[in-house]
């Protein structure tokens, strides 16, 4: 099964980035706060991640501060379309169905449960 982290990040600002293993890559959301089943969380597409993240806790190059490895586990995809993603996560914290939906307003919303 492919695998899923959830990140700290502090730089920056503080912010959760969201990672999901496509292939050779991890695709990923900068998340405006801490996941929280039923709580819509500000969600905005950032660029592909390596696959090494998904093991890596510590400072970043380039002066990007650090991540935290604050989640990890392994999913499934149910749908994964241009505009709107959804998972089953089985994670030590994040469990159950993840959304991330394009709004028609443009932004992005990420929902757990």
């Amino acid at each position: 099964m492919p695998r899923f982290a959830l990140l700290e990040h502090d730089w920056p600002t503080p912010h959760w980035d969201f990672l999901l293993e496509a292939g050779p890559v991890l695709r990923a959301w900068r998340l405006a706060a801490q996941p929280a089943a039923g709580v819509p969380i500000p969600a905005d597409a950032n660029f592909d991640h390596r696959l090494a993240y998904l093991d890596y806790e510590g400072p970043l190059s380039g002066d990007r501060g650090c991540v935290v490895r604050r989640d990890a586990g392994t999913f499934a995809w149910v749908e994964n379309d241009p505009g709107r993603v959804i998972v089953t996560l089985c994670g030590a914290i994040l469990t159950g169905r993840a959304t991330i939906d394009r709004q028609p307003d443009g932004t992005t919303i990420f929902r757990l449960g």
